[in-house]
C-alpha cells in the first residue's frame, strides 16, 4: 500500500458496531478497510451529483436562453400536462 496517514474519527456508537460486524463476519480485514471503501464510495457519490448539477445548470440556462414560455397560466400548463399523460397511456394500450 502507498503512504499512509492515521487520522482519528469519532463514530456513533452504532456505526463503529456495523464496521466491527463487518470485520468480524470476514466481509472486511480491517476497520481501515471498511472506511476507505466508504470513502471511496463517498468520492464517487459526490462526482455524480457535481455532474448532475452542472447538467441542471446547463438545462436551467438553455431553458432562460430559449425565450418566454408560451402557455400563459397554471391552468392552461394544467391542462397541457393532462394530454401528455394521456397521449402516453394510450400509446402504451
Amino acid at each position: 500500500m502507498a503512504r499512509v496517514e492515521k487520522l482519528s474519527i469519532a463514530l456513533t456508537p452504532e456505526m463503529a458496531e456495523a464496521i466491527r460486524q463487518c470485520v468480524e463476519s470476514g466481509e472486511y480485514a480491517s476497520s481501515s478497510e471498511v472506511i476507505r471503501e466508504a470513502l471511496r464510495d463517498w468520492k464517487r457519490k459526490r462526482s455524480i451529483q457535481k455532474n448532475e448539477m452542472k447538467v441542471l445548470r446547463n438545462l436551467w440556462q438553455a431553458g432562460l436562453e430559449s425565450g418566454p414560455g408560451h402557455l400563459t397560466d397554471m391552468a392552461e400548463i394544467k391542462e397541457k400536462a393532462r394530454q401528455r399523460v394521456l397521449a402516453q397511456e394510450m400509446d402504451q394500450s
